[in-house]
């Protein structure tokens, strides 16, 4: 399926991996060949985006990319580099949706016949191009002593009070690369397999997504959302040693801490947009565990007015506290600063509206960015910072977190 999906200039393709906990409506979604194209480049985001939601009633799919709701961002940020290439936004509204869940397949089509799909999809041949050549050289844009300057300049600002936790990040890239997508993200879901991840191509820019974070979703007028933060690295030979990963993880004061910090980010942020004594937190601390890591994941919930659509929910809500910190606007100006390249669609979200209004958006982390005109590959990882963090920790952290891409890419 995705092979047939990936003769089209732009697709995109969301799967739970059987992660049946997480209020997923479906299994799997695939949409493919725009129709109708909402686009943005730096500049005011949401009333235009707000205009084009009104006229529409169909399925949407596309991304918002970090800073596409801070129209101060791209002037702050012209110094950083930026190599991705994706839109500031882009949302699509397809020829084709194949939802797949409870083991039935269910192709929509606005002009095309679905059983003419279904058959062309069969006919695909299944590409046995290796994910990449064997001889992916990845470079840093920061060296671990840099990295730990950096940390310690991070952890001053903390100390003086400009802010209480920042989510630092830096980009690992590839230039001149050549990759065959379609083989590679199946690899990196093989090998970390998880409940946000997407296939996603826009013309020649690809984002091979492994996400485990859910940025936003909404049913109906609840309004779900699910920060990380808390990390922990599984010992999966060793049942006892795993278990004692995990219970020290749970356990753990400075990542309740950090995790904490974004929750009551976004509650403020759902109080902005939610009935009054609505916004509840449903789990605090839940540990969740994935093939390469443990996660500290808390669920927040609120009910939104009738009518309260995605672009409300954009500005209330966007970009996401658990890849800022806290305060927002402070950090993401430290961050600017500290940082090496744009962030561009990491940190953002990849995800879908359906033709009733729901949506479900994830966090583009865990994510390889692939620029196919340029042959320029990267991924970026990061971690928040508190006055408890120690920047040694939060290298090897960050070295954990890009584990399964970096094995995937060998």
């Amino acid at each position: 399926m995705l092979n047939w999906a990936n003769r089209f200039s732009v697709c995109c393709f969301l799967d739970n991996n059987g992660y049946q906990q997480s209020y997923h409506s479906y299994e799997c979604l695939l949409a493919v060949d725009p129709v109708t194209v909402f686009t943005a480049e730096d500049g005011p985001l949401l009333p235009p985006l707000a205009h084009f939601l009104q006229q529409q009633n169909d399925w949407l799919f596309g991304h918002f990319s970090y800073h596409s709701t801070l129209p101060d961002y791209a002037v702050d940020a012209a110094h950083l580099l930026n190599e991705s290439g994706f839109p500031a936004a882009f949302l699509f509204q397809p020829e084709t949706v194949i939802e797949i869940k409870n083991n039935l397949v269910r192709i929509s089509c606005l002009h095309s016949n679905p059983e003419a799909v279904w058959k062309a999809i069969q006919q695909t041949s299944i590409t046995t191009e290796a994910a990449t050549n064997g001889n992916v050289q990845i470079q840093s844009r920061f060296s671990k002593a840099e990295y730990l300057h950096t940390i310690e300049q991070l952890l001053a600002h903390i100390k003086r009070g400009d802010c209480y936790e920042i989510n630092f990040c830096q980009e690992f890239f590839a230039p001149q690369t050549a990759i065959a997508p379609v083989p590679l993200y199946q690899k990196l879901t093989q090998l970390s397999p998880t409940p946000y991840a997407a296939f996603y191509k826009v013309n020649q820019q690809y984002a091979l997504c492994a996400s485990p974070e859910r940025y936003l979703r909404k049913q109906g007028n609840t309004l779900i959302s699910q920060p990380i933060k808390g990390t922990a690295k599984r010992v999966t030979h060793h049942p006892q040693q795993d278990e004692a990963a995990r219970e020290a993880l749970y356990n753990s004061a400075k990542e309740r801490s950090e995790n904490v910090m974004v929750v009551d980010l976004v509650r403020n942020d759902f109080s902005r947009i939610c009935l009054p004594g609505s916004v509840i937190v449903e789990e605090l601390f839940g540990i969740y565990s994935f093939p390469q890591v443990h996660q500290m994941i808390s669920t927040i919930k609120g009910e939104l007015p009738p009518g309260t659509g995605l672009a409300k929910a954009l500005a209330a809500t966007f970009p996401m506290g658990s890849m800022t910190g806290a305060p927002k606007e402070r950090v993401i100006a430290l961050t600017n600063r500290y940082e090496r390249t744009q962030r561009g669609l990491y940190s953002g979200c990849i995800g879908y509206i359906t033709p009733e209004g729901d949506f479900d958006w994830n966090v583009v982390i865990r994510s390889i960015l692939y620029n196919a005109d340029k042959q320029y590959l990267s991924y970026q990882v990061g971690g928040g910072i508190t006055f408890y963090s120690n920047a040694d920790k939060e290298y090897e952290e960050c070295l954990l977190k890009a584990a399964a891409i970096k094995k995937a890419l060998e």
